[in-house]
């Protein structure tokens, strides 16, 4: 089955509009219709909160609010499953340590950059097909 990607909500937090311009220029480009952007953490945790997209793809590096501190925000909202909100980690350096961050706080996914087409692609697929409530994303 694949993924209709113009039936999702992807919000991008991340802090270099170029960076972020490429991730929007892709999510355009595979389908996706509803694309929201945040320049930080701490408005990206407020536009989860206030939009509720089907997937977020954070940067790690932001100021003021970085992307482990959003995706423990995230994890901590008891409000109609946005804690399980899926977050795929976007950065520049895949050191240990943030991998095990990563696992601890259940991110959805993690994407090295500089991030292609089909490595994007890729992970929106498998967040769609390993969540059960996301099958009405599948054609």
């Amino acid at each position: 089955m694949a993924v209709d990607y113009s039936k999702l909500s992807i919000l991008i937090v991340e802090d270099d509009n170029f960076t972020r311009g490429l991730i929007r220029k892709v999510l355009k480009e595979i389908g996706v219709r509803s694309i929201l952007e945040s320049s930080n953490g701490k408005d990206g945790l407020m536009e989860v909160v206030r939009t509720r997209p089907d997937i977020v793809f954070c940067d790690i590096h932001m100021a003021p609010m970085n992307g482990k501190q959003f995706l423990q925000g995230v994890r901590g909202i008891k409000v109609k499953d946005v804690d399980k909100t899926p977050v795929i980690f976007l950065t520049g350096d895949a050191d240990l340590s943030t991998v095990r961050f990563a696992k601890e706080y259940n991110v959805n996914g993690y994407l090295v950059k500089p991030i292609s087409l089909a490595k994007l692609r890729d992970s929106i697929d498998a967040v769609v097909s390993s969540n059960v409530g996301m099958a009405q994303w599948l054609t």
